[in-house]
């Protein structure tokens, strides 16, 4: 339970989703929803913050409480969604655009999904460009760089496999270059982190086997 109230308190504390006291919130629904959320039960979560709609769909916090339930229930396609309707409401929500990018990136790097090699490069790619926008508005975040290697290493894995008029060998090194890029960067601020080390060297052994 500490762990899931340690992760709200970076990720809904800074959007001011729960700026509101639950007294003053007139909405039930929603007291319920942010209770659960609270206690870690995404789903019963979005049973009530689904209930708070429409009457709620102006508002970001309520939009967000339900963007983060879906992504934390496994529903990254309806996380995706309204996580882009709080980016509406709110352009320079940082966690939006992280959570938004997390969830594209889950999609996309899936080898087993039903979605179309085509689908799964634009879901990268606008994950990349997720990540970019959350680091342009907190580039201090050491988090975001490692996270944002990782799509890149999913993109380079993705133009790497050998599909006809799919494959890019030019893509895929570029994608695995600016992971490494970004890997670097987390391990200058945390030179001890041997699990980035680990990450670099596969970055480095992928981006080798473009040539086989």
């Amino acid at each position: 339970m500490k762990s899931v109230i340690s992760i709200l308190a970076f990720a809904l504390l800074s959007t001011g989703a729960f700026a509101q006291q639950n007294d003053d919130i007139k909405n039930n629904y929603v007291k319920l929803g942010q209770k659960a959320v609270m206690n870690g039960n995404f789903k019963q979560a979005v049973v009530h913050l689904e209930k708070a709609l429409p009457s709620e769909s102006s508002n970001s916090n309520v939009l967000y409480m339900l963007a983060y339930s879906y992504y934390h229930s496994g529903d990254f396609t309806k996380a995706i969604s309204t996580f882009g309707q709080v980016i509406a409401l709110q352009p320079n929500n940082g966690s939006a655009y992280y959570y938004r990018a997390k969830g594209r990136n889950t999609l996309g790097a899936q080898m087993n999904s039903s979605l179309t090699p085509g689908e799964r490069e634009k879901l990268l790619l606008a994950s990349i460009k997720d990540y970019s926008k959350a680091i342009e508005l907190n580039s201090s975040d050491v988090k975001l760089y490692q996270n944002r290697a990782i799509a890149y290493r999913d993109y380079g894995i993705l133009k790497g496999q050998k599909i006809a008029k799919f494959y890019d060998k030019s893509a895929a090194a570029s994608a695995f270059k600016s992971s490494i890029q970004d890997l670097e960067k987390v391990q200058d601020a945390n030179p001890a982190r041997k699990d980035i080390q680990t990450e670099i060297k596969k970055a480095k052994v992928y981006m080798a086997n473009l040539d086989r």
